[in-house]
């Protein structure tokens, strides 16, 4: 086993998903205590918050608005403490949908046709056909995701999505396969599909027990599991991700991926999907944990060194 550490678990926060960043924070806690380390919660419920004393590193546990767009890793950065996952500068990119899919078009990585717009009374996009999905550029957790089937549908979505950010984006619905891509440490972990029983993947069917099926390793030959790895490290490597993260990732039925998006802070709950691919690569939750923490003291030591 590593050093004993004095870890802080960062979770829960002020944004729309606490309760999962509860979940996720919990269960790093645990993992992480049965290791052996010393281990702090800490719920930056406002911005006014302290570390506890000789904190080593910080175990960042939230998602959403505040814990996944860069705002909690710019004030680590200054307090001078190391931190798991992404930078400020890629949390900021990645959170942000539409800079996400501008940073993926000049990468060339393949990702859905889109506009963004800031209007309930926007008319339907030109040159766009139903289907269409239309969700706030700013949240996660699939916060505010809205479907047109129908033209008529489109008023309702827009101020639906709308009511979750001043910004949201469009974009064409990707018919296929759905499935997301954990990287750890610059590797793509095993493939996990999703398939929902009913409907799309949306929060309900995300956080709802039973009612989504996930296979990992998911069931595609060789090749095409490598060009969708290989999208996904792209789209990672587009926003300038950096130690892990999640990439949700489209498969039309000719087998060619499309990038939807990067998740810089991904659930942890030991049924969360990077997790269970990190599983299917032999690595269990704890040693995941470990992982990520390693990456951050391994950054700080560089940086010393």
């Amino acid at each position: 086993m590593s050093r004993k550490l004095k870890i802080t678990v960062m979770l829960g926060g002020p944004s729309a998903e606490r309760e999962v960043s509860l979940r996720s924070g919990a269960a790093v806690v645990k993992a992480l205590r049965s290791l052996g380390h010393e281990v702090n919660e800490l719920d930056p419920r406002t911005p006014e918050w302290n570390l506890p004393v000789e904190t080593d590193v910080v175990f960042l546990a939230l998602h959403g608005t505040y814990g996944e767009d860069g705002t909690v890793q710019k004030r680590l950065d200054e307090l001078g403490v190391p931190y798991t996952g992404c930078d400020a500068e890629a949390s900021h990119i990645a959170f942000d949908k539409v800079l996400t899919k501008q940073s993926c078009i000049e990468a060339g990585v393949p990702t859905p046709k889109f506009v963004s717009l800031h209007s309930v009374t926007e008319p339907f996009p030109a040159n766009f056909s139903v289907p269409l999905v239309v969700k706030p550029s700013r949240q996660g957790s699939s916060v505010g995701l809205e479907f047109v089937e129908r033209a008529e549908d489109w008023p309702t979505a827009l101020a639906a999505a709308l009511k979750f950010d001043s910004e949201v984006l469009i974009e064409e619905k990707i018919i296929g396969r759905e499935t997301t891509v954990g990287i750890l440490d610059g590797q793509a972990l095993p493939l996990v599909e999703v398939r929902p029983k009913s409907g799309s993947y949306d929060y309900k069917n995300k956080y709802t027990a039973g009612n989504t099926e996930y296979f990992c390793p998911a069931n595609f030959d060789a090749a095409t599991t490598q060009r969708i790895q290989a999208a996904a490290l792209a789209a990672f490597n587009a926003v300038g991700g950096r130690d892990y993260a999640r990439v949700d990732v489209m498969v039309r039925a000719d087998g060619s991926p499309v990038v939807l998006e990067v998740n810089t802070l991904p659930g942890m709950t030991e049924t969360s999907l990077l997790p269970k691919a990190a599983a299917a690569a032999g690595v269990n939750f704890a040693e995941l944990c470990q992982r990520m923490v390693d990456l951050a003291l391994k950054r700080k030591a560089a940086v010393a060194a």
